[in-house]
């Protein structure tokens, strides 16, 4: 049940970053909630990275934290 959970949040979490590449879609009610679900983790470690950086790195930050849960059980 857990690691279905963690699948599930990282589907929405590369749904967020995918949806970030289409700008037609923002302001779509399911797209604002993707965004909101998956803000939960990825803004703070967005804090934590350098501004400048060519590329948002923290949706690949957060997918490799989830598939790192469960190896530590």
């Amino acid at each position: 049940m857990i690691r279905f959970l963690l699948n599930l949040y990282m589907f929405i979490v590369i749904a967020d970053a995918l949806l970030s590449w289409v700008p037609q879609y923002r302001n779509e009610s399911w797209a604002k909630l993707i965004n909101q679900l998956a803000g939960y983790t990825v803004n703070p470690i967005r804090k934590l990275l350098p501004n400048d950086l060519p590329l948002d790195l923290s949706p690949i930050i957060v997918i490799i934290i989830i598939q790192l849960i469960p190896s530590l059980w």
